[in-house]
């Protein structure tokens, strides 16, 4: 059997098994204090069940995973090369002529495709959570259990059609008891045309958003030209519909990695930036990237042929230093992208340019003593 092939499924096994034993560890580190916080903030509450403090705590988990991702993973891809070194089998593997990076071939590409499945499969379900510890968070601190949408500051939407039309979308208020409409006050439709000049304005005091119809009660109708009409029932259609007045309360963070496209298409029509959605669907795309550049980061740190005594401990100590600096220095870069100050691909691309830029060379080095 082909050594090389071998070789390959028994780091990657490794690099898994360790992986997912440092995610679970964190995990539960994380949700024991998480845990705690929310009994702490529930104390007293006789209106709180515990099913909800569990609710509560579980779903803030999931966010708190998306930041420590790359940091799981370069802490079990040093504990695998560390147990290597430590065990001489790197100093076997680099004997039977097998290079650096032929080495680091398979790791790379498994890193790679648990970064996709991080991406495709558990970011939505991370979003989706998020969402719901947002909303859990409203519930305890309007002491309202059953809410599922609620905004006294109001709405204002703003939708470009496929027709050129322009509609402002105006509520003073708005909620929602279930998980199919959402009731509003004092709404005001305004339809633009083109040249964005008024068209025509719908007043009501009450109206609900059924689907993709406002259902408006007590309505002034203003149309230039004509006499102001008031009906006690009209349906208004639109593009808009739940889903999308929700995103207008959730941070980009709630918007799962399939759904943020459209977001992004439906704030760029309206006229609005979109500017943190655009830097959150670059993040997830290069977020695999940068889980390989934490990988060979951490095999410039821990893959020697000879590891001994406190040399161990000291590359240790750096290797989580530089994770560190590395991941403030994005935070700031990434900072200046959201305020405009650099342009939003460079934010998100140019740290783990420079990771890995820095990790193949050093690397490189490495393979040549």
């Amino acid at each position: 059997m082909n050594f090389f092939a071998i070789l390959s499924r028994y780091v990657t096994r490794q690099l898994l098994f360790n992986f997912f034993m440092v995610l679970f560890a964190i995990l539960g580190i994380i949700l024991m204090f998480d845990t705690i916080e929310a009994l702490r903030r529930v104390s007293g509450r006789e209106d709180v069940t515990f099913w909800f403090t569990v609710q509560y705590a579980v779903t803030r988990i999931t966010k708190t995973v998306e930041i420590v991702f790359p940091f799981v993973l370069m802490v079990a891809a040093m504990i695998t090369f560390w147990r290597l070194s430590k065990n001489n089998e790197f100093v076997i593997i680099r004997s039977n002529g097998v290079s650096m990076f032929s080495f680091l071939r398979p790791l790379m590409i498994a890193t790679f495709l648990l970064g996709i499945a991080n991406v495709v499969l558990f970011n939505p379900v991370a979003a989706k959570m998020f969402e719901l510890h947002e909303l859990l968070s409203y519930r305890l601190q309007s002491h309202n259990p059953n809410a599922v949408l609620f905004s006294s500051k109001g709405l204002w939407i703003r939708e470009t059609d496929d027709m050129g039309r322009i509609l402002l979308i105006q509520a003073k208020s708005l909620r929602q008891d279930d998980d199919e409409s959402v009731w509003m006050r004092d709404v005001m439709i305004t339809e633009l045309d083109k040249n964005s000049q008024i068209k025509e304005s719908y007043n009501a005091s009450f109206a609900t958003l059924d689907g993709n119809t406002f259902h408006l009660k007590d309505v002034k109708i203003m149309i230039n030209g004509e006499p102001v009409q008031t009906v006690s029932d009209y349906a208004y259609e639109t593009t808009i519909d739940v889903e999308r007045i929700k995103d207008n309360f959730i941070e980009p963070d709630a918007i799962s990695f399939w759904r943020l496209p459209n977001t992004i298409s439906f704030y760029e029509k309206a006229g609005f930036s979109a500017r943190q959605h655009w830097m959150r669907f670059l993040n997830l795309l290069i977020s695999p990237f940068l889980l390989v550049g934490m990988l060979m980061l951490a095999a410039v740190f821990m893959l020697q042929n000879t590891l001994r005594g406190s040399a161990i401990l000291w590359r240790v100590v750096i290797s989580i230093v530089t994770g560190f600096v590395f991941y403030f220095s994005s935070q700031v870069v990434y900072a200046f992208g959201l305020n405009g100050y650099i342009p939003v691909w460079f934010s998100i691309a140019a740290p783990t340019l420079i990771i890995w830029l820095i990790s193949i060379s050093l690397l490189i080095q490495s393979d040549e003593v």
